[in-house]
């Protein structure tokens, strides 16, 4: 058998080339010559699930209403799906309630769950392509990035976590007296899961995997903007062998589906993954109803370290992808790339440089770096914050505007002499714009770095111990890459600090989030030992 994998959510090949143009001082734009002007590749993949699972079946909703999903290449509607509501959501949740309480998944040996894990990853090997082509088509991400990186990933996830479910058990705990104790880890019950648009099946992987590992179900929403993966491998996992009820599938909006799914009386647990903002609604809306259990993964606005011993060269191409990857679609990006002064300005020329050379087109072309934006609201969120950049007073090294003249497109994007102040230094973008910060020694960075709401995670760049475990230490984030970024494997924990969460994905904690403990003390009768 092969080793374990460790993945990255870096390709495995970084290809720089690419046409530009210069347009006065500071500034570029890019030839809109290269691939979004073609007419875009016809996905490989036919759409076959466009209705809610519920109970093991594919059915409408209960309105029979149904909204489209976008090619976010043309903004066309690549199919339209069935849009759940609470109606739907009772119905999922009797559903999933049913195959907890009373069908065979949370009886079922641990090891009968294992196999049925481990079945369903099978089959998501045996159709990577399908699921990547219809992850790429309803996201934007490279098709390449998708089958070679990110399904590989849920593959994994799933394989990880199928042998950790004969594994979960309590302990024996000495008492002070005449008694036997033991705790037992027990499945929580239904849990209710909310997924974003961003990696929608890797995603789905961190969620569903420990869940259904521990023997609990679950009522799941796709974002509105992704819903046809899930549903699609929702569908092998029933012929893996799942039992109707375990696993439940409703697309639909956050307002009505997904609040309807938090604020469920018979729903034991809440998973959510997406914005800082929203995830207040969902902790509220837990509070509220039955003050149910809830795991946050949010926002972030990760510094990116490169100190004055690094590499120019591997500081820039690490940080290039760490902002840039998934159309800088990242909660963990780098969005705030901390330079040491000594090699700021050697930085900024070859940064803007590698901007530059950056492929941008149609996803389902070999050799694209990087797709469309997920749709037209965050198209025009992030162009909203390039131009407050400008008018900030940084400056615009690369980029800057929409690329080609249809679809999401927008340029690799480069700001240099950004200010802690400024908006793009504070605020999410989630898009492809990088801002460089300066700075001069480690105690003004930590400092800088920690002045923020956020705590996903940070990375650091140098060649020297001391350095790395200093920063690594005095950060206050989740997860600190040092010399790597965006390393993704399924037992490193993951998850943020402040407001960007709480609760961790991933490893062994991840289990933690689907299990809760009992202790059981029983009297001893004239025991031979204690």
């Amino acid at each position: 058998m092969a080793a374990p994998r460790t993945f990255s959510l870096f390709p495995a090949s970084l290809r720089s080339f690419g046409r530009y143009s210069r347009w006065g001082r500071g500034s570029s734009r890019f030839s809109t010559a290269v691939a979004t002007e073609e007419e875009p590749i016809t996905p490989p993949v036919q759409i076959d699930y466009t209705q809610l699972l519920i109970n093991g079946r594919f059915v409408d909703a209960a309105s029979g209403k149904t909204f489209p999903t976008l090619d976010p290449r043309t903004g066309k509607v690549i199919a339209h799906v069935a849009e759940g509501e609470a109606e739907d959501i009772n119905r999922a949740v009797s559903a999933a309630r049913k195959a907890f309480d009373e069908g065979p998944w949370p009886k079922m040996t641990p090891y009968e769950r294992s196999c049925i894990l481990l079945r369903f990853a099978d089959l998501l090997e045996r159709h990577c392509s399908e699921i990547a082509a219809l992850e790429s088509w309803d996201n934007g991400k490279t098709y390449e990035q998708a089958a070679n990186v990110e399904i590989p990933m849920v593959i994994r996830v799933f394989r990880y976590y199928a042998g950790w479910a004969d594994k979960i058990h309590g302990l024996t705990v000495p008492a002070d007296g005449l008694h036997h104790v033991q705790t037992l880890h027990e499945p929580i019950g239904v849990a209710g899961q909310i997924i974003p648009w961003n990696f929608p099946l890797l995603l789905y992987g961190w969620k569903v995997a420990p869940a259904l590992a521990c023997g609990n179900t679950i009522v799941l929403k796709t974002a509105e903007q992704t819903p046809l993966s899930a549903l699609y491998v929702s569908k092998l996992f029933h012929e893996a062998g799942l039992p109707p009820g375990v696993l439940n599938v409703v697309s639909g909006f956050g307002p009505t589906a997904g609040a309807a799914l938090c604020s469920h009386m018979d729903v034991d647990k809440l998973a959510f993954t997406g914005s800082t903002g929203t995830g207040k609604i969902v902790l509220g809306l837990a509070a509220q109803s039955n003050l149910k259990a809830v795991t946050l993964e949010l926002g972030g606005k990760s510094p990116f370290i490169v100190c004055e011993d690094a590499d120019v060269d591997k500081a820039v191409e690490l940080s290039h992808s760490a902002l840039f990857f998934n159309q800088g679609q990242c909660c963990c990006a780098a969005s705030r790339t901390f330079v040491h002064e000594s090699i700021y300005d050697e930085f900024i020329e070859k940064a803007k440089a590698r901007a530059l050379k950056r492929i941008v087109g149609d996803p389902f072309k070999k050799g694209v770096e990087q797709g469309p934006q997920i749709d037209s609201q965050q198209f025009s969120k992030i162009l909203g914050y390039i131009k407050s950049g400008i008018e900030a007073g940084a400056t615009l090294e690369a980029g800057g505007e929409k690329f080609g003249s249809k679809g999401y497109y927008i340029q690799p994007t480069v700001f240099s002499n950004v200010h802690d102040n400024m908006l793009i230094a504070k605020e999410e973008i989630f898009g492809p714009v990088q801002s460089i910060l300066k700075f001069k020694d480690l105690d003004e960075v930590i400092r800088r770095a920690n002045a923020t709401h956020y705590g996903l995670a940070a990375g650091v760049f140098t060649q020297n111990l001391d350095t790395a475990n200093t920063l690594a230490r005095a950060l206050r984030v989740g997860t600190v890459w040092i010399n790597c970024f965006f390393v993704f494997d399924a037992a490193i924990p993951f998850g943020g600090k402040k407001m960007s969460g709480q609760g961790r994905e991933k490893g062994i904690y991840g289990l933690s989030n689907y299990l809760q403990v009992k202790a059981v003390v029983t009297p001893l009768k004239n025991p031979a030992w204690l």
